[in-house]
């Protein structure tokens, strides 16, 4: 799997996960509730994960969408 969004930012989580639903790229967030566990200060962000053959694509439409910026590296 590849991590494409790391965030706390809830919006944008809500956002990129409606995305890649409506893609129909199948995705996990990993993560997602630490906030609530560590009293919502926002040390450990939520990660949106896509498996790998899904990479290329999720990249493309969440760049289309105008959240490209957002993206984590790609790893080689």
């Amino acid at each position: 799997m590849q991590e494409l969004v790391r965030s706390n930012d809830r919006v944008l989580l809500s956002f990129v996960r409606a995305v890649l639903s409506e893609e129909g790229v199948e995705h996990l967030v990993l993560d997602g509730a630490m906030s609530v566990l560590e009293g919502s200060l926002g040390i450990l962000a939520a990660r949106v994960m896509v498996q790998d053959e899904d990479e290329a694509r999720a990249r493309r439409v969440l760049a289309e969408r105008g959240v490209g910026h957002e993206l984590r590296p790609e790893r080689p």
